[in-house]
């Protein structure tokens, strides 16, 4: 096989490049002091975000990991739970934020594809006892990045919002890739994020902005977060030259990540014809393809650094297990490529 004519980024679909619109939409931002809410671009980005996801306001952040964290902060005081997957965002990839920041411990729980029930919630809560964390937040992911990027049914979201209500507890939702889960299940984003008090969507992921996450929730939670916002030195002054480039996602992004959960689909139904890889194609549901090459003999460190000489970059999530996002910048063409350059490395002798 000759070298691919292009790179193929299969890593995570952060690596998407703003297309030549969105270029257009950013040169031609208009733009103010965002912190004296003089940014037009900026405004009218939250104001679709809050109307999107059915709340009353909203603030534009520099990235979804702050957005998690103002919500701890926010939600959360020194000693308090946070009750999670074991496999979230903000267990294993927030540099221990939320202990760092708010002082707050997290309650790992388990569960098939990134999620939780009812009945681990109810065994995970403690005895209220002077020497006991307290509980105090709920967060979800959706959808869920190492649970394969499955997505929460609607109805288990109500049974866990209505336990949170029970019990006085938050619901947060970490939503880097809400808008995955909308196109894929046809179920709209202010029906997902109606049970939670603070929610947010990325713009630099599926959505191809090159920076932004935007944090909703009630006025009165959004004046927290801003204070929080500033704290953290994310406050930002002519921020709608950014901005602008989520309008545009919003605008005309949205509904074409259906392509990308369709060549997901055919990349894991190709993935699972080779010998040695072990995947299941119909729990493939977005954009994220996992997959364990333990039966091909090889690490997955071995398989993407040979991959990555034939063109294909791809995630490393464990010994054996890896990882496939696809995105706007990956079209169906490249799919046979990628399976070409899988099947090459296959047949090399080891150690090659």
């Amino acid at each position: 096989m000759s070298t691919p004519s292009h790179f193929i980024d299969l890593v995570s679909d952060t690596v998407t490049r703003p297309t030549r619109g969105m270029r257009e939409a950013i040169a031609n931002a208009e733009v103010g002091d965002e912190q004296r809410g003089e940014d037009p671009s900026t405004t009218k980005l939250c104001e679709m975000v809050a109307a999107l996801l059915g709340k009353e306001a909203a603030v534009f952040l520099p990235s979804g990991v702050m957005c998690n964290q103002i919500s701890i902060l926010v939600h959360c005081a020194a000693g308090d739970e946070v009750l999670l997957h074991e496999s979230a965002h903000i267990v294993g990839s927030e540099a221990g934020g939320a202990a760092a920041l708010a002082g707050a411990t997290l309650h790992p729980l388990g569960g098939p594809d990134g999620m939780f029930s009812v009945r681990q919630l109810e065994e995970a809560i403690r005895p209220a006892k002077r020497n006991a964390p307290q509980a105090r937040m709920i967060a979800v992911e959706q959808t869920v990045n190492r649970g394969g990027g499955a997505i929460w049914p609607l109805a288990e979201i109500e049974k866990v919002a209505g336990f949170a209500r029970e019990r006085g507890l938050a619901m947060h939702m970490d939503g880097a890739r809400l808008m995955n889960a909308v196109v894929a299940s046809g179920v709209a984003a202010e029906d997902y994020a109606r049970s939670f008090d603070s929610v947010w969507l990325d713009l630099s992921k599926g959505l191809g902005c090159p920076v932004g996450s935007v944090l909703a929730g009630s006025s009165q939670f959004i004046e927290k977060a801003w204070r929080w916002k500033h704290r953290l030195g994310g406050a930002m002054r002519q921020s709608g030259i950014l901005a602008a480039a989520g309008i545009y996602a919003l605008e005309n992004h949205v509904d074409r990540l259906k392509d990308d959960h369709d060549n997901a689909r055919l990349l894991a139904e190709k993935l699972a014809q080779l010998p040695g890889i072990s995947i299941t194609p119909d729990k493939v549901q977005t954009n994220l393809v996992f997959f364990d090459v333990r039966g091909t003999g090889m690490s997955a460190q071995e398989i993407a650094g040979k991959l990555l000489q034939k063109g294909v970059r791809i995630g490393i999530e464990g010994r054996h297990r890896m990882r496939a996002v696809t995105h706007m910048d990956v079209v169906r063409t490249d799919v046979a490529v990628v399976i070409q350059a899988f099947g090459e490395v296959l047949k090399e002798p080891r150690g090659s």
